[in-house]
């Protein structure tokens, strides 16, 4: 039987549009619980080396107050994972982080930084961490993870996303089958298999057709959505389009 496919809900740029002018406002912790409320399983936020959205107190008040599972995005940096260590979240992510880049831009270099990130990893399972890797849909990097001790692999589905928008079938299809072969290898090596970056309500719907997905990590497209219809609109219209998704398998 297929399983339900899980939906995290990113509260970074909640952050963003608070940090914009100052103050407390937007609060992401009431975006996180409001979240909760309407479907989300649990609830991801980027704690980057620059503070540009999430500070360091977001990520402590989050633990705090929330129901369900936090996972924690980082970088692979000494200053992170004593932060990790601290607030103790469900799970950490590590992703590539570049101060110049306006969002994360592809896959973790598992291969070229496995001397650094194998201890890394320890660490965080040493504290009792799941570790997650941000990487890109291919058997080495993903054959990789697995030897260096991660729980989950996250697939950078962005190349797809973005083909899809630009309207160009061909390399959207091409990047939709690498996604697909990039789960099935994944799961085959034992690995949580997790997809996020640029998905919108068809995206998400297609892709949960993929039966190796087990959970999506969406932010960007959800917040601008609320703008428009609300937060909890957004995220239970995305909760359908997931559902429905993973019910055309069946």
């Amino acid at each position: 039987m297929t399983t339900r496919i899980r939906l995290g809900v990113n509260i970074d740029h909640v952050a963003t549009v608070r940090n914009a002018r100052g103050g407390a406002r937007p609060d992401p912790v009431r975006a996180a619980l409001l979240a909760i409320e309407a479907g989300a399983d649990g609830i991801t936020a980027h704690l980057r080396e620059d503070r540009r959205h999430i500070r360091d107190e977001d990520m402590a008040r989050l633990k705090a107050g929330i129901s369900k599972p936090l996972n924690y995005e980082m970088a692979a940096t000494p200053e992170m994972l004593e932060i990790a260590r601290r607030i103790r979240p469900h799970a950490c992510c590590l992703v590539p982080e570049k101060r110049e880049e306006r969002t994360t831009e592809g896959g973790l270099d598992v291969v070229g930084q496995a001397a650094v990130l194998r201890p890394f990893i320890a660490d965080l399972k040493a504290a009792g961490i799941r570790v997650s890797l941000f990487i890109e849909p291919d058997r080495t990097p993903i054959e990789m993870a697995r030897e260096l001790g991660a729980d989950i692999i996250e697939l950078h589905t962005g190349t797809w996303c973005h083909a899809v928008e630009a309207g160009q079938a061909d390399k959207a299809e091409a990047e939709f089958q690498r996604l697909k072969a990039g789960a099935t290898v994944g799961a085959e090596a034992g690995l949580e298999v997790h997809a996020g970056h640029g998905l919108d309500y068809e995206t998400a719907e297609r892709l949960a057709s993929v039966p190796e997905f087990v959970e999506f990590n969406i932010g960007h497209f959800l917040m601008g959505e609320a703008i428009f219809v609300g937060l909890s609109e957004a995220i239970l219209t995305m909760r359908v389009a997931m559902d429905r998704g993973r019910n055309a398998h069946r």
